[in-house]
């Protein structure tokens, strides 16, 4: 494969060939074309609608792919500079439980950063695998977790020998990167795979001066999201594999989970998307990073705000920095990122993509413009004007130790009951807590439930973040294991 023919986008040409045709379907999807939906129709376009098809001979088959998605999957193994490529229509959360259930049965061990995405602690509820936590680094300054230290790593390695994976954020939310390379060559030095969470990282493959990608760095596997920064359509996504695992094992785990119907709205934005990129993604990123740092300037002159940036790396637990995350600390004008998330959307309509407890994070990709970001900036600015008021009485920190009583597979699967979260000190969770987004969580299944943590969930909720996880959809109440 040559970069010349990145110019193609086999699943995408093979759908305008499908349409030429006229096709008169009696197969799935029910709404043929949508002419059983006019409504829906009228919402989305005939033009989408028409190709909103199932799979067939001239299209391939997701599952087991041998013409066009074969051809697509090659491509993009291609561009990202992986061995092989595979296209994920539950966005990337179906690619982190994948890689964990790729490597992993049941009693395995997996070392991990605590701050992961409840996507891969699900997975290890399904697999049966055990968690050996990293606790992350804290910036007590933003009150965000950091990225795995290498002498962390190393004595994890040293206390798990047995374990068969690590698993490593790049980048997190707020855009911390850890030393990728070296934990890399650690782990496969211990005969260990390494496991990427990339769900923000797509951009790291095309632009210039990116911290180093997965397949770069030489790991096992790396779920990228390309509907977060590289321009496809939400859910969709890939997974990305070195050649150190075989490709039709992963495969067949791909298939335990992924659905036999997969999308082609969302197969060919994927397939148009890495065309895009593989053949201007360096100026499509250039730009993107010009617009976030120029935002960040702006933003740190009104002051009391803090866009952070590539200040913050030291070496080792902030190896790197994504500077197209424009991660903006709140708390020194008073507000919890939360209310400033709320504010920007309810009275300047404007939608972030997150606020905690301290920080807002904007991103910055493929479709953003200066005008945009102008109003952003004009925006915080009015806020600080019209909010700003003391800190006192804020809480400082985004990320809690956890206390580890059980595996999560274990705990989840255990006899339990309901009490009061208020009531809830020193028993063991059953459930997941967290704020969506980020969708880290505050609290998994067989961890121990603190008076910090109760405090903490009761402050996020007082400031508007989004909880879930529990049973309970109004989170006043919480399953804990039986005594």
């Amino acid at each position: 494969m040559h970069l010349l023919s990145q110019d193609k986008a086999p699943i995408y040409e093979a759908l305008l060939k499908y349409k030429s045709m006229r096709v008169v379907p009696f197969d799935v999807p029910g709404h043929k074309q949508g002419k059983g939906n006019p409504e829906l129709t009228e919402f989305l376009g005939e033009k989408c609608l028409s190709v909103d098809v199932n799979s067939m001979k001239p299209l391939d088959n997701l599952v087991h792919p041998v013409s066009v998605i074969k051809e697509a999957e090659e491509l993009a193994a291609d561009a990202f500079g992986a061995h092989h490529a595979f296209f994920m229509v539950n966005g990337a959360t179906s690619g982190v439980q994948a890689m964990i259930m790729s490597v992993c049965k049941q009693g395995d061990k997996v070392i991990m950063p605590r701050n992961v995405h409840r996507s891969a602690i699900n997975a290890l509820i399904i697999s049966g695998a055990i968690p050996a936590y990293v606790n992350p680094g804290v910036n007590k300054e933003l009150g965000i977790p950091l990225g795995m230290s290498i002498d962390d790593v190393k004595k994890a390695i040293a206390e798990n020998p047995d374990a068969k994976a690590i698993f490593i954020n790049n980048p997190t939310y707020y855009g911390i990167c850890s030393d990728l390379k070296t934990i890399t060559e650690l782990a496969h030095r211990h005969n260990m795979y390494v496991l990427v969470d990339e769900a923000h990282g797509s951009h790291f493959y095309f632009g210039a001066n990116m911290p180093i990608s997965a397949m770069a760095a030489g790991a096992d596997m790396s779920a990228v999201s390309m509907h977060k920064t590289g321009g496809s359509l939400t859910q969709s996504s890939f997974l990305l594999k070195g050649d150190r695992l075989s490709t039709g094992h992963v495969r067949q785990t791909i298939n335990l989970t992924q659905t036999t119907s997969g999308s082609y709205l969302l197969l060919s934005s994927l397939d148009i998307s890495r065309r895009n990129l593989a053949l201007g993604g360096k100026s499509i990123f250039e730009k993107a990073s010009a617009l976030a740092n120029y935002a960040r300037e702006e933003i740190n002159k009104i002051g009391g705000y803090y866009a952070f940036s590539t200040e913050l790396i030291n070496g080792d637990s902030v190896y790197d920095f994504d500077h197209t995350k424009l991660s903006v600390h709140t708390r020194e004008i008073g507000l919890a990122g939360i209310e400033v998330y709320d504010i920007l959307r309810d009275d300047y309509g404007i939608q972030i993509e997150l606020g905690d407890i301290g920080n807002i994070l904007a991103i910055i990709s493929v479709g953003d413009r200066a005008q945009a970001l102008e109003r952003l900036v004009s925006s915080l600015s009015e806020i600080k004007r019209l909010y700003i008021r003391d800190k006192s009485g804020m809480l400082d920190h985004e990320y809690i130790n956890p206390e580890v009583v059980m595996a999560p597979q274990k705990a989840f699967y255990s006899d339990q009951h309901s009490i009061p979260i208020k009531d809830s000190t020193g028993y063991i969770s059953g459930e997941f807590v967290m704020c969506y987004p980020p969708g880290i969580p505050i609290l998994a299944p067989g961890e121990r439930i603190t008076e910090e943590i109760i405090d903490y969930i009761a402050y996020a909720k007082a400031k508007g973040s989004s909880l879930t996880g529990t049973e309970d959809m109004s989170i006043e109440n919480i399953r804990v294991l039986e005594e």
